[in-house]
């Protein structure tokens, strides 16, 4: 098996055919290119070049293997190129998934800067269902996102929040939560809780789905919905009752759902996610656009 320094010696002597150009371009002494060389002509067994004090030139089995293996190499270089330039070079594709309506208007907010920042590089945003976040990343179907915090899975990294807002219960029009001004977490305990998936991490779960009260009341489980806008049918049908952000208010009017304050509960916190081994120049100069678009004053 070739060593990377033989087959860089090789392909350049055999396109030089001078022992020092070929040093000059690999920035090594002439001796060690001629060392290089006796070695491989050594372990194939006869040379690979005729040398006289006048010229160099390639044997037929010197050109064999340079036919051989030019195309090869020049493949694993431009393979490694584009790898650099995908992790060091803010060029290529970001691909950037969001859930909602509102968190589709704040990444297009975010694609906007980051394009005026990185003109190179094409954003090219996908609506997701809450399901469908992890695994579209895990899969690298999507490049990062924008989900509820928070996210503690092994081999995923999240930004700082983007978004805090209050917290709301969604409520059936008809439940008597509809005519009160807010509520309590304590109140969880009096009602059924839909509940989120469990192909989703379990932090997140805990965090929106309770299975206690502050106090330790237990909190009777509702069905599970595996979109939001099924967790709202569900809810307007009477099966139970969700906390969700205080945007569902004006993105998600419904006649059969209520939206009320829940006072002591801690804001929703939504951030951009991403797995650490794909944390390119791309993936974080869009989590700064985000981060700077959200810290910019009004």
């Amino acid at each position: 098996m070739l060593e990377r320094h033989e087959l860089e010696a090789f392909l350049t002597l055999a396109e030089e055919l001078h022992f020092g150009r070929t040093a000059e371009r690999l920035r090594v002494s002439t001796a060690r290119v001629s060392q290089i060389i006796a070695g491989m002509e050594r372990r194939i067994g006869v040379p690979l070049f005729n040398r006289t004090s006048r010229r160099v030139e390639l044997t037929a089995v010197g050109e064999r293997l340079y036919e051989g293996t030019r195309p090869a190499w020049d493949r694993i270089s431009a393979a490694f190129d584009e790898a650099v330039a995908t992790g060091r070079g803010v060029t290529g594709t970001l691909r950037v998934a969001f859930v909602g309506a509102a968190g589709g208007q704040l990444l297009v907010r975010a694609a906007d800067l980051f394009g005026r920042r990185h003109p190179d590089c094409e954003v090219r945003l996908r609506e997701a269902q809450m399901t469908d976040l992890m695994p579209w990343l895990r899969a690298g179907d999507v490049d990062i996102a924008l989900g509820t915090l928070p996210i503690d899975e092994p081999g995923f990294a999240t930004g700082p929040a983007l978004v805090s807002e209050a917290r709301l219960l969604a409520v059936p029009a008809g439940h008597p939560f509809a005519r009160r001004a807010s509520l309590s977490l304590e109140d969880l305990a009096r009602v059924r809780l839909l509940q989120l998936p469990d192909t989703l991490p379990d932090a997140l779960r805990e965090d929106r789905t309770p299975r206690a009260t502050p106090s330790g009341r237990p909190i009777e489980p509702g069905p599970t919905g595996a979109t939001f806008n099924e967790m709202l049918t569900l809810i307007g049908a009477g099966h139970g009752v969700f906390p969700v952000g205080a945007h569902a208010r004006r993105y998600y009017v419904r006649p059969d759902v209520a939206y009320v304050l829940l006072r002591d509960a801690p804001p929703l916190r939504w951030g951009l996610l991403w797995r650490t081994d794909s944390a390119t120049a791309r993936v974080r100069a869009f989590a700064e656009a985000a981060g700077s678009l959200v810290d910019a004053p009004a």
